[in-house]
C-alpha cells in the first residue's frame, strides 16, 4: 500500500473523559525530544537530543543522547547516555563503555548505548504509582553493543548485544554478554546453520559484522506477584530483554547470568499454541506493580519478518524466515502463558485477513499500560501514537508531523507522563477533538458540493481556496527556544 502525501498530522482525536491525560514524549525526528499536551500542542522542545528513546524523569529532567557514531563504522551506537534538565543542561553522563578508534576519526569513548535504558527507582522507565526514577544518584542500567568472535555462532564477527549497569560516577559494577549463553537460546540445527552462514549481516565501510539477536528492549523484571508466590524466576532484580532477530524474549537471572524464562525461537509446540507466533517483537517488559495487569508481559509484537530456520519460499537463504503482514500488542500471563489482553487489527476495526495490514508496524514500536487500564500504543512505522481502553476504544489519536532524513514520520517509542512530573508547566486546558468524518477531509478545490463549513465540522476542518483544508485550527505554541 502506497503512503498519501498529505493526511492530518497532530492530535487527530481525543477523548479526555476516557483517556488518561498528561504528557507525551517523543523524538520529533532530527528537531529534538517534543513534550506534546493531549491535544497535540508542543509545550516544550529539549532541541537536538536524540532519543533512542527519550525517558522523562521526575522533575522536567530527560535521558537521550547528544551524538550518534558514524553509521559508516558502526549500527544504532549512541556516543553518549545523557540526563538533561529542563533547559537542555547535562546534569549526567556516561560514555566510558569502549575507546573507540574509527578510521579517520579521532578515538573517543563511547557508550555504544542503543534501544533501552533504566534508572534506578522504576523498573521500566514509565510511569506507575509508587515507582519513582533517580534523578540526582542511583545505578542506571543501559542496553549496549560490543564487537565479538564466537566461532560456535559463526565464522563472521557479531555484532553482539551486552547489558551494563553502571553507577552515578560511571563505572561499570555488572556486564552481560549474549553471545556468551548461546546454548541456553534454543535453536534448533537448522537456526544454527543459518546463523553460522550469514548472522544477519551489515556492513560498514570495509567491515562487516552479524546483527544476530538485535536486542531492542531491556529492564528490571520488578516488584510482582510471581516472585511474591514463590516463583524464583521473576526476582525483582532480574532482567527481561527481548530480540527482534530471532523472535525471542527471555528473563536473565541477575546473580548468575543464566536464562531462567523464555519464549521463542519456535513457537510451533503446545506450550504458545495459544500465543501464536511472536514476530520482529518490540519493548518486551512486565507491567510494572500498581498498574491493571501488573506481573503480566506486554509486549508489542510486530509482525513483519524474523528468526532463522527452514528455507522458505520468501526467504529461501532461512534468514526472517517467519512472516506476517500485520501487528498484535499482546499482554501474557508469564505463568501460564494465557493471553489477558489483545489488541489486533480485527480490535482496531478491520478486517481480517484482507485489512489486517491497517494496524501494522514492522519495525521500532511499544506499548505502556496507563493506571486507568487504557494501553498507550507507538505504532512507530507510521509515526503513529493512540491510546486504547480494554475494550478497544480509540480514545487518543496522534500524528507525529515531522520526518527524518529516510523522509520517515517514523517514533521509535513514545511515553505518556502525569503532569506534575513536569513542575515547570502549568497543568494545560483539555478540550475533546471529535476525530475529522474522512469524507469532509478534503483538498479545497475538490471540495464535495455541499460540504461542510467549518463551523460545521466543530471547528476540526477549514476549506481554503487554493489551501489544503487544516486538521486542528490554531497556531504552534512557541518551543523553549522561540522557534515556532
Amino acid at each position: 500500500m502506497g503512503h498519501p502525501t498529505i493526511y492530518p498530522t497532530g492530535a487527530t482525536l481525543y477523548n479526555p473523559e476516557k483517556a488518561w491525560n498528561g504528557y507525551t514524549i517523543y523524538q520529533a525526528a532530527q528537531l529534538g525530544a517534543l513534550l506534546i499536551g493531549m491535544n497535540g500542542q508542543e509545550v516544550h522542545l529539549w532541541k537536538n537530543l536524540r532519543g533512542f528513546p527519550n525517558k522523562i524523569l521526575p522533575g522536567g529532567f530527560v535521558l537521550g543522547s547528544t551524538a550518534q557514531r558514524d553509521p559508516e563504522f558502526g549500527f544504532q551506537d549512541e556516543v553518549d547516555l545523557v540526563q538533561v534538565d529542563w533547559d537542555g543542561n547535562i546534569v549526567w553522563k556516561f560514555n566510558r563503555y569502549k575507546y573507540v578508534a574509527d578510521p579517520g576519526r579521532e578515538p573517543q569513548w563511547m557508550a555504544r548505548a542503543h534501544h533501552d535504558y533504566q534508572r534506578e527507582g522504576n523498573p521500566v522507565g514509565y510511569y506507575a504509582p509508587g515507582l519513582r526514577p533517580e534523578t540526582g544518584q542511583g545505578n542506571t542500567l543501559i542496553l549496549v553493543h560490543k564487537n565479538v568472535e564466537n566461532p560456535e555462532i559463526s565464522h563472521y564477527q557479531l555484532l553482539d548485544d551486552a547489558i551494563i549497569e553502571v553507577d552515578w560516577e560511571g563505572n561499570i559494577l555488572w556486564e552481560w554478554t549474549c553471545s556468551e549463553h548461546f546454548k541456553e537460546l534454543g535453536f534448533d540445527e537448522a537456526a544454527k546453520n543459518v546463523l553460522f552462514r550469514d548472522p544477519n549481516t551489515r556492513f560498514f565501510g570495509d567491515h562487516h559484522a552479524g546483527d544476530w539477536m538485535h536486542i531492542n528492549s531491556a529492564s528490571f523484571v520488578g516488584p510482582n506477584k510471581f516472585y511474591d508466590a514463590g516463583d524464583e524466576r521473576f526476582y525483582p532484580g532480574n532482567i527481561i530483554w527481548d530480540a527482534r532477530e530471532s523472535n525471542i524474549i527471555a528473563i536473565i537471572d541477575r546473580k548468575t547470568g543464566k536464562i531462567v524464562w523464555q519464549l521463542g525461537p519456535d513457537y510451533s509446540g503446545a506450550k504458545t499454541a495459544g500465543i501464536g507466533w511472536i514476530i520482529g517483537q518490540h519493548h518486551a517488559h512486565i507491567i510494572p506493580k500498581g498498574l491493571p495487569g501488573e506481573g503480566n508481559l506486554l509486549v508489542f509484537d510486530n509482525g513483519g519478518w524474523g528468526g532463522y530456520g527452514l528455507p522458505n519460499p520468501s526467504y529461501p537463504f532461512g534468514q526472517k524466515n517467519a512472516l506476517r503482514d500485520y501487528s498484535r500488542v499482546l499482554e501474557i500471563n508469564p505463568v501460564s502463558l494465557e493471553i489477558k489482553w489483545e489488541y489486533t487489527p480485527s480490535g482496531a476495526g478491520f478486517q481480517e485477513p484482507m485489512d489486517s495490514y491497517r494496524f501494522y508496524s514492522p519495525y521500532i514500536s511499544s506499548a505502556q499500560r496507563l493506571p486507568n487500564g487504557n494501553t498507550l500504543i507507538t505504532e512507530g512505522s507510521d509515526g503513529r501514537i493512540i491510546e486504547v481502553t480494554r475494550e478497544h476504544e480509540l480514545v487518543w489519536e496522534y500524528i507525529s508531523p515531522y520526518k527524518n532524513l529516510r523522509n520517515s514520520n517514523m517514533v521509535y517509542r513514545a511515553y505518556r507522563l502525569p503532569y506534575d512530573w513536569v513542575p515547570q508547566l502549568e497543568k494545560p486546558e483539555e478540550t475533546p477533538i471529535i476525530s475529522t468524518e474522512i469524507a469532509d477531509f478534503r483538498v479545497a478545490g475538490a471540495a464535495p458540493r455541499g460540504a461542510k463549513s467549518i463551523a460545521e465540522v466543530e471547528g476540526t476542518v477549514q476549506y481554503q481556496e487554493g489551501a489544503l483544508c487544516v486538521a486542528r485550527i490554531g497556531e504552534r505554541p512557541e518551543h523553549a527556544d522561540g522557534q515556532k
